[in-house]
């Protein structure tokens, strides 16, 4: 899912950038270089390089580095690329849980579980779930924090 959504944004810029580049050489616009207009095509080039690039490795790097576990009494999660951020998230401090699925996680049977706290910093998104896990992950959550409401001072 995380390659094919590289590639639908790659896509998307660099039909942009070849909007940009036809809509320099077509016009000529007299405060627009020569130069710049015949190199203009070089940027949805180079973007499409990088692009392809990016949604071949940043998965994989990804999926190597990205890491979440529920406890009986925590959500831990860990997120990052070059600096990391682990986030435990007491489960008696939830206050909502909730599983969403966008158009491309449905293609591929995935969902995104959001556990929120009071707190934005105490918030947790767990991305890349198949939707049963995330469904039942969402509805024993919800249950255990109600079990372990307390008055979260």
């Amino acid at each position: 899912m995380w390659t094919v959504s590289g590639l639908v944004g790659a896509a998307v810029g660099i039909a942009v950038l070849v909007g940009a580049a036809l809509l320099l050489g077509f016009t000529r616009w007299s405060w627009v270089p020569a130069p710049v207009v015949d190199r203009a095509w070089w940027a949805p080039v180079c973007y499409g390089v990088y692009g392809v690039a990016r949604a071949v490795i940043a998965p994989r790097w990804r999926y190597r580095v990205h890491r979440w576990e529920v406890t009986a009494d925590v959500v831990y999660t860990r997120v990052g690329w070059l600096s990391r951020a682990w986030q435990l998230v007491p489960v008696s401090r939830i206050q909502t849980v909730d599983h969403t699925q966008g158009w491309l996680e449905r293609m591929f049977g995935l969902a995104t579980l959001e556990v929120r706290t009071a707190s934005h910093a105490g918030s947790s998104k767990i991305e890349g779930l198949r939707a049963e896990v995330a469904r039942e992950l969402s509805e024993q959550l919800a249950v255990r924090a109600g079990e372990l409401r307390d008055d979260a001072t």
